[in-house]
């Protein structure tokens, strides 16, 4: 398995309910993708930035949905939602 925890810059202020609904959307959009397990968002507990977690059987089968045009749309509506870039990492899973 593959993960990619994606840690995302602050979202502009008044642009956090639109942030989640693009999450919701896109998760319905990359559900559909050979490979996809999982995304998630992650809220923290005290102060901080949003993160999630993505799986995908592969990190083959994440780099095909991520050269997606589909995936392309989905970044450019989120951008400027941010202050700054998002920041992934990427895990294989070795024990789980």
């Amino acid at each position: 398995m593959f993960i990619v925890i994606i840690n995302f810059p602050q979202i502009k202020a008044g642009k956090d309910a639109e942030f989640r609904e693009w999450f919701v959307q896109t998760n319905k959009e990359f559900a559909t993708h050979k490979g996809f397990i999982s995304r998630r968002l992650l809220k923290p507990i005290e102060s901080g930035n949003y993160a999630a977690i993505v799986e995908h059987e592969s990190h083959e089968s994440f780099m095909t949905m991520h050269d997606t045009p589909a995936h392309t749309e989905a970044s450019k509506r989120v951008e400027p939602m941010f202050d700054g870039s998002r920041s992934p990492k990427f895990f294989e899973v070795i024990i789980g």
